[in-house]
């Protein structure tokens, strides 16, 4: 039997667009990403991720329906 279970430290990434995401902390963020400053173990990442992206429409999204509004 094969132990799967993955132990790698992630950190919780953002990018302009406000869209949330898990990395690698062991790797470079990728370009147009960059770290908010959370670290853990993947259920750590996803639940605080969980937490804070409550609206899941891109920011540009979210602003132009604001200007249309009003």
């Amino acid at each position: 039997m094969q132990d799967t279970e993955d132990k790698r430290t992630y950190a919780v990434v953002v990018n302009d667009e406000e869209q949330y995401s898990i990395w690698p902390q062991t790797r470079e963020v990728p370009a147009g990403w960059r770290a908010v400053g959370v670290t853990g173990s993947k259920e750590e990442c996803l639940a605080h991720i969980d937490e804070v992206w409550t609206d899941m429409r891109p920011l540009s999204l979210r602003r132009a329906m604001s200007e249309q509004a009003g």
